[in-house]
């Protein structure tokens, strides 16, 4: 019998990769998508064929529980929210209903209609905020630091909760940054890669960024989305890091991608103030020694195999477009 899955933020980062994978390992793929959305579809147009897309929205109990009702998912996955940190400033309130009342609304449709379905919320190491240690750890107290982490941290706490009162086979992933030739151009990673790319074509000379020394636990988003898949098929539900477990600087970033090109990285990079974050007195890095030793899971993809492949991807793109 064909198992099937529902994934909620499709068209995100992690949603497509993730149907890949489910569609690999012949899963029959839903996607719940919003009627009125006008999200980037670009990242699954090469899956259309393959997915049923189906209408819902994480505002509305009523829509959730009718796609649960009909497709009946084997495992659910909750890709989708308000993801981009500076704008839960601006957007608090929004931001809470999709990233942490959507949550509430999406549980309690599976308790209703499908309460044998497993289920993933993607949680966040933004919920750490600023931590009282490193690395952190599945038992590391949340002290989240912006309305994004805060929604995830409702979130993450409501499924547990779920878990226990309902027994409902629910998981918490604490995704730390993870990238891929699909992510946006506003996020750090990819912005140095596209444009370095740029800078070896001719397009652009000069990279401004902020703070050098800055250092993020970074991985590769096909990595991350195997250990959500990897999470649902254990015989008892629990809570992971998923992280690559060390961290590299800005700096080595910036100066991996112009070395991947031949360039000289301090022709062409400024600092610029402006993109300065305040101090991060204690580094997010994720412990990944759980989930390594319950499940199996590690990174496949190393830091500078991870740059290289951005660039490359990027570099690609731009020759296409007609670069």
């Amino acid at each position: 019998m064909t198992a099937k899955a529902l994934i909620t933020g499709l068209t995100g980062q992690d949603g497509s990769y993730l149907a890949e994978l489910l569609l690999a390992k012949g899963y029959e793929v839903f996607g719940l998508v919003r009627r009125s959305s006008t999200s980037n579809l670009e990242r699954i147009s090469h899956l259309f064929s393959q997915i049923k897309i189906v209408s819902g929205d994480l505002l509305d109990q009523s829509s959730l529980m009718d796609v649960i009702a009909e497709s009946q998912p084997d495992e659910i996955y909750n890709l989708a929210s308000q993801s981009y940190v500076p704008l839960s400033w601006t957007q608090p309130a929004l931001t809470a209903e999709y990233t942490a009342l959507g949550v509430s609304r999406l549980l309690e449709s599976i308790r209703r209609c499908k309460p044998d379905a497993k289920f993933y919320q993607a949680s966040s190491s933004e919920v750490f905020g600023q931590p009282d240690e490193s690395p952190q750890t599945e038992r590391t107290a949340f002290r989240p630091r912006n309305p994004y982490g805060v929604a995830k941290a409702y979130a993450h706490w409501m499924t547990i909760n779920y878990r226990h009162k309902y027994n409902l086979y629910a998981c918490c992933g604490i995704t730390y940054t993870h990238e891929s030739p699909r992510r946006g151009t506003e996020f750090v990673f990819r912005k140095i890669t596209n444009t370095v790319a740029q800078i070896k074509l001719g397009l652009a000379n000069e990279l401004k960024l902020g703070n050098l020394d800055a250092r993020r636990d970074w991985c590769y988003a096909k990595d991350a989305v195997y250990a959500m898949w990897l999470m649902l098929q254990q015989e008892q539900p629990d809570d992971y890091i998923i992280a690559s477990g060390e961290t590299h600087s800005v700096r080595e970033l910036v100066e991996c991608a112009f070395n991947y090109v031949g360039l000289n990285w301090e022709d062409y990079v400024s600092v610029d103030p402006a993109f300065y974050r305040p101090d991060e007195p204690v580094q997010l890095i994720g412990c990944i020694d759980k989930i390594k030793t319950a499940i199996g899971w590690q990174p496949q993809h190393s830091f500078k195999q991870l740059v290289e492949l951005m660039v490359d991807s990027d570099m690609k793109k731009l020759i296409q477009n007609g670069a």
